[in-house]
């Protein structure tokens, strides 16, 4: 046991502390703090406290737990709202009413509920780490049991199908160690696998624009970073409810309070397309607030990834969204600053890079222990002040993520969803899909994409030439050029978030709009060597046709797209018959 030496905000500085090592949990002060050792000097240790030090004094007891920061792994975990260290935030307010006391402990998981197990392996069975041992049924979702990794040996006895709670023992080694529904794993420390697996297949968000233009893998990385109020939040929770994946893991990380109110209200009432029923049965929430301790808010994101990993190794795949690490990257900043550490670029630490890198390369598409597939996307958000993304943390991200969806105000006040700056974002796996959508959208779907995507560029282009002298000097054909931009834009790229079926899409779907918009073009151009002008372009009714298209529910778009193509024969009457 320790004393307390020096006190600076969340940093406390302990000496006496024999025996203790890095990334142990020590109890701070009389009320038993929660703390982390980040730094040993000899006996002298830097703990980093989880919790408001408001009236810690010098002279008062550290005790080290000799442990690291862990979480409970588990059934119960789904539809849970925790902080960023895994206490549940309905349990924490049932024991201390709507504010958190200091030093409270509660369990992260329920020690009383019973679940019905059923067992996969028998006595006599040799097991390894992240072997099934059993499921449990966990609303509509299978929650497969693992024995932990780090535990291996031949099973002496499992426990027959029944119900038991978290602590009862559902399996006994020869060696006497017991398996229960859950255990515990560092949070710092990457859960192991057998190997990472080529990130050759898509993680499809129902977002046409990030689908078609600028596609995630399953078990890629991708940065949204964007200014205030451009819609980082609103794009996050699209991609929760409608992307491709098992399991929802949403990290709330330094965010406003009203922000972070109105993602606990609104996910819980948020219904998931797949199955019907409530987002949250396959979602967990974690809740780290601006006004929450800064040393929560730095471990709050290797919870979230943590968690995520679990779910992995049960051969799920699973989407991580951090919101945001721009907060994340300022409570490491903060930290830094109290242990008067060095300074690097606008303050932030040397090691920002590396702590971002260990972060997002904890992703990946991987082998688990077990032999199944599994995947863990991740998704930061980057919140630069000002909008600048010369800014560290934005250019550090930008480095380690293989997506960078850029969002723009400008688009976001022009109520343009998503806010995404087609001329500014990029993705790294348009080559390595490829072969994916030859295989299963179209053979000649890359193709029909760098078409839309040269339409945009066009227009991009004469949209410069039109602010200096405006639509009328343009000639028929490049006016034809701006219109069709304008279609791609804002009848493909754009979205109603609030429309049922235009809230997400579907490739088969964005591919078939695709064609429509380029045989659009294709048509024009024809009607316009033949003499039409581009009038009779503008005041067809085949234009509308086009819009209406993304409002089409999927199981009707093939007959709308078979009656577009079949009117589109006979458009652009004008003065000469197409």
């Amino acid at each position: 046991m320790g004393v307390i030496k020096k006190i600076a905000g969340p940093a406390v500085i302990a000496e006496n502390l024999e025996g203790a090592k890095m990334f142990d949990i020590v109890r701070v002060g009389n009320e038993k703090l929660v703390g982390e050792i980040i730094r040993l000097d000899g006996d002298t240790a830097f703990v980093q406290v989880y919790e408001d030090t408001n009236g810690l004094q010098v002279g008062e007891p550290v005790v080290s737990t000799q442990l690291p920061l862990a979480v409970e792994l588990g059934p119960g975990m789904l539809n849970g709202i925790f902080d960023g260290i895994q206490r549940p935030l309905d349990k924490i307010r049932e024991a201390s009413g709507m504010f958190i006391s200091r030093g409270i402990e509660v369990s992260a998981l329920d020690r009383h509920k019973k679940w019905p197990f059923t067992p996969m392996k028998q006595a006599g069975d040799t097991v390894k780490g992240g072997d099934i041992l059993g499921t449990v049924p966990e609303y509509s979702f299978t929650h497969k049991i693992l024995v932990p990794p780090d535990r291996s040996g031949k099973l002496k006895s499992v426990a027959p199908a029944g119900e038991y709670t978290i602590d009862d023992p559902i399996a006994e080694l020869e060696d006497g160690t017991k398996l229960r529904l859950a255990h515990y794993w560092p949070v710092r420390k990457a859960r192991p696998m057998t190997r990472k697996l080529d990130p050759n297949e898509p993680f499809l968000t129902g977002m046409r624009i990030l689908d078609v233009l600028f596609p995630l893998t399953a078990g890629g990385t991708a940065a949204i970073p964007g200014p205030f109020g451009s819609g980082k939040t609103v794009t996050q929770q699209s991609i929760a409810k409608f992307g491709d994946a098992d399991i929802v893991v949403y990290v709330g990380c330094g965010e406003r309070g009203n922000e972070m109110t109105d993602v606990l209200v609104e996910f819980p009432e948020l219904e998931d397309p797949k199955t019907g029923k409530p987002l949250m049965e396959r979602t967990i929430l974690i809740a780290n607030t601006s006004n929450m301790p800064v040393a929560a808010r730095e471990a709050s994101l290797y919870t979230g990834i943590t968690l995520a990993e679990y779910f992995r190794d049960q051969g799920y795949k699973v989407s991580l969204m951090a919101d945001s690490t721009s907060r994340w990257a300022e409570a490491l900043r903060e930290i830094a600053s109290r242990l008067e550490e060095m300074p690097a670029e606008e303050g932030y630490p040397p090691y920002l890079s590396s702590r971002l890198s260990s972060f997002y390369e904890r992703s990946g598409k991987v082998t688990t222990l077990a032999g199944d597939q599994g995947a863990v996307s991740v998704i930061g958000a980057v919140s630069p002040a000002g909008g600048d993304f010369s800014e560290p943390v934005t250019q550090a991200t930008l480095r380690i993520t293989g997506g960078f969806w850029a969002l723009d105000a400008q688009l976001a006040r022009a109520r343009h969803f998503p806010a995404i700056n087609w001329a500014r974002s990029y993705s790294l796996f348009l080559n390595i899909l490829e072969p994916w959508y030859r295989a299963h959208v179209a053979p000649d779907y890359p193709e029909v994409r760098t078409q839309i995507i040269t339409m945009l560029q066009r227009e991009a282009e004469l949209q410069q030439v039109v602010q200096l002298v405006g639509p009328d000097a343009l000639q028929d054909a490049e006016r034809l050029s701006l219109e069709i931009g304008r279609i791609a834009r804002e009848d493909f790229l754009q979205q109603n978030g609030y429309d049922p079926v235009d809230a997400s899409c579907s490739m088969s779907k964005a591919y078939g709009m695709m064609q429509m918009i380029v045989a659009l073009y294709r048509q024009a151009e024809q009607a316009l060597a033949r003499g039409a002008s581009i009038s009779d372009f503008l005041s067809d009714p085949i234009i509308e046709k086009m819009g209406r298209a993304r409002y089409v529910p999927e199981a009707e778009f093939p007959a709308y797209k078979a009656e577009f193509e079949a009117q589109l024969k006979n458009a652009f009457v004008g003065g000469v018959k197409a």
